[in-house]
């Protein structure tokens, strides 16, 4: 029998949602809310689930943009650091080189309409500096055309940068959402235990990988099975925490093979093979839009960082995963 306190939870997160489960409906207000069923726990369940981890990768990509346009800013700084100094230098012999065509020449001299100020208007005035050396000219020149590429450079690195921060919170402002709404299905979850599609796996902290794996795919392995236990935590890659994508990475990693950071880029490396190719540590796809992933133990099982709130583990893939399963790929 379910205890009032559940019914409560129920009551909240239907309200949470707005809808009737088995309808799509909105509910006015002041009508009565039916206690969700198990079925329909575990439907929200898996599509939240799917939304999560493709906004997890979606975040993944972004923070890998900013960092990276981050990166590129830091690196055009300091060129421009060094750009400035070749300026003074340059602005220094120009005021010497002005003065000196100034003190030869008479009132009427190209030189008297020379600002020496700034070497850019220097350029502008490029008819007016006939008088100039051959060298000279091409001290100008260089500088003119180093300045513009260094100026436009740093101003497009500032508008990535911006571009990338801006993509990087609109993605964890998703993330948070998700995770409330996947708060929300844990308090129902308490009153449906078996309702978890993920549920029954190993959650002992620390295993150790038995199968017959060798090689690059048993060093993957036996990596992913000591992190058996350690919580799944959004964009971590190790020690302490993964998520899904991080989990392999890291793995392969630990075999010597380099596998890039996200879901979808991982997909795209290695050999691709079919449900029935499968052999331990290849790299197991799920959901339409490849959200999540983890490695392939031998059989019909995987070990994987599923979602908030739990564990890295050891899981079947029957059921629930096979039927969101979409492909392999060996590294």
């Amino acid at each position: 029998m379910t205890s009032t306190g559940g019914r409560r939870t129920a009551r909240r997160i239907a309200t949470g949602f707005g809808v009737v489960a088995a309808g799509g409906l909105i509910v006015p207000s002041g009508v009565a809310y039916a206690e969700p069923t198990q079925e329909e726990v575990e439907a929200k369940l898996d599509e939240l689930q799917e939304q999560a981890d493709g906004i997890v990768q979606d975040y993944n990509e972004a923070k890998q943009d900013y960092e990276a346009a981050k990166e590129k800013a830091d690196d055009l700084k300091d060129e421009v650091g060094d750009e400035k100094e070749r300026y003074e230098k340059l602005r220094d012999e120009v005021a010497h080189f002005a003065s000196a065509a100034y003190q030869g020449t008479d009132l009427d001299s190209p030189a008297n309409v020379i600002s020496v100020d700034n070497p850019e208007d220097l350029m502008a005035q490029s008819a007016d500096v006939g008088y100039l050396s051959e060298n000279q000219k091409e001290k100008l020149d260089d500088f003119s055309d180093s300045a513009e590429r260094l100026f436009r450079l740093k101003d497009e690195a500032d508008a990535a940068l911006e571009e990338a921060k801006d993509k990087k919170e609109e993605i964890e402002e998703k993330k948070e959402k998700v995770e409330d709404k996947i708060a929300e299905q844990e308090d129902l979850l308490a009153e449906f235990p078996s309702a978890d599609p993920a549920s029954g796996g190993d959650d002992t902290a620390g295993a150790s990988y038995t199968g017959p794996a060798s090689g690059d795919a048993r060093a993957a392995l036996d990596f992913a099975f000591a992190q058996v236990g350690k919580p799944y935590v959004y964009g971590a890659t190790g020690p302490d925490g993964y998520d899904c994508s991080g989990l392999v990475m890291r793995a392969w990693g630990a075999a010597g093979v380099s596998l890039p950071r996200t879901t979808y880029a991982q997909a795209e490396v290695g050999h691709r093979v079919t449900r029935d190719q499968l052999q331990p540590g290849d790299i197991v796809f799920f959901y339409g839009s490849l959200g999540h992933d983890g490695l392939y133990v031998g059989n019909g099982q995987m070990v994987h960082a599923p979602r908030t709130g739990k564990n890295v583990e050891v899981v079947s893939m029957s059921g629930y995963w096979d039927s969101q399963f979409q492909f392999g790929v060996r590294p």
